[in-house]
């Protein structure tokens, strides 16, 4: 039997946690910034790390160990940390918590500290006014300044120029530029953000070599577009030795690229710009790289990575690693979850998108592609290879 008062009750509720999201991302990066995935992972032997052990390791004061505990209490409930006892909890790391610490080399604990920042944020204000194409006077009030200082962001050779007025991002209102044109301005946010990427492409580690043998096979030389600092370049020259792979990127790139970081071996950098010209080469690998851009600039940018691999005769492939979106049939809600989170954030950053397969086969057929394999490997995203 229905019982409307519950059903509302429970909707409110529903909106509550809604509205109150902030604050499980808030409380993840300031654990990250307490250094609490350390300390438990230092405890060591997979005992649990009592809490007035876990504060001290911190350099809390006892007298503000309750506010630990608290925070110790949402991240457990939201499955970061398991927690044993009653009066004296202790802690222990989960899956996802180990990937928060230091030493372990799939680290995310940069890109936990990344998304929360203000410039992330503050475009959510103006993303109502945006949508509807008229002004909003909030931008202004809540536009933060860049530090001073310049820098170059992992894929700036994404940037390209055009109409501020029609194509503009609800990031361009509230900040006065684009994404990527504050990011170089900002040397603070600029090496998060580099940090950031390359830990997530650390994580293609975990399936490249293991599940990626048949998309490489035969491959002699690769093209890695937008690659940023290599962490994912260096990933497929260690999985598959024979192959040859170039990183493409724009001159302010390569170098700010540390010592020891540059060219070597099988891995060689190339200064240039997706959008005037792709070197050739048997594959072209886009790595989150198209979600960034609108169909006429996808389109733009697949129609060199064609000219690229045409040069080199039969057989050349694009190798896209991108989100496929498919709400409808997918079964786990996490998983849609972020893939919608990505999406909104593609929208309002830098006015991208994630796709659909019928989207992503729009684009392929407009830029002069014949067929296309989509092979779902990567948690929340997919591998689809592209043919001429």
């Amino acid at each position: 039997m229905n019982n409307p008062a519950a059903e509302l009750l429970q909707a409110q509720t529903h909106i509550y946690n809604h509205v109150f999201s902030f604050i499980n991302s808030m409380a993840l990066k300031s654990a990250v910034e307490l250094g609490i995935p350390d300390a438990i992972h230092t405890h060591g032997n997979n005992r649990p790390m009592p809490l007035t052990e876990l504060a001290a390791a911190l350099g809390i004061e006892p007298e503000r160990k309750t506010y630990l505990h608290r925070l110790m209490r949402l991240l457990v409930h939201s499955g970061f940390f398991f927690a044993v006892g009653e009066e004296e909890p202790a802690y222990a790391l989960t899956p996802s918590s180990k990937l928060l610490v230091k030493d372990n080399p799939n680290c995310l604990s940069s890109f936990v500290k990344l998304v929360p920042r203000p410039e992330y944020v503050t475009p959510c204000y103006v993303v109502g006014g945006w949508i509807k194409g008229g002004g909003d006077k909030r931008a202004a009030e809540i536009s933060f300044k860049p530090d001073q200082g310049g820098g170059a962001n992992n894929n700036s050779s994404r940037q390209e120029g055009g109409d501020a007025t029609a194509s503009s991002s609800a990031f361009e209102r509230a900040y006065g530029m684009p994404f990527w044109e504050y990011t170089d301005r900002n040397a603070g946010f600029n090496a998060l953000f580099n940090d950031a990427m390359a830990e997530d492409s650390g994580m293609m580690n975990l399936v490249v070599g293991d599940c990626c043998g048949a998309v490489f096979r035969g491959v002699e030389s690769l093209v890695d577009v937008g690659g940023g600092t290599g962490t994912f370049a260096r990933i497929i020259v260690a999985a598959f030795p024979g192959i040859r792979c170039k990183v493409l990127e724009l001159p302010q790139v390569i170098g700010r690229l540390a010592s020891g970081r540059n060219s070597s071996g099988k891995l060689e950098f190339v200064e240039g710009d997706m959008f005037q010209c792709v070197p050739s080469a048997g594959a072209v690998l886009l790595r989150m790289i198209l979600h960034d851009w609108k169909d006429e600039e996808c389109v733009k940018i697949l129609k060199k990575c064609k000219d690229a691999i045409s040069s080199k005769g039969e057989g050349g492939k694009v190798i896209i690693i991108d989100i496929v979106m498919d709400e409808k049939k997918e079964v786990d809600h996490e998983l849609v979850q972020t893939k919608l989170n990505f999406d909104m954030v593609m929208m309002f950053m830098l006015n991208g998108k994630e796709r659909t397969e019928k989207e992503w086969e729009r684009l392929f057929l407009e830029a002069g592609f014949q067929r296309y394999k989509i092979t779902h490997l990567f948690g929340f995203r997919s591998l689809i290879e592209v043919f001429p």
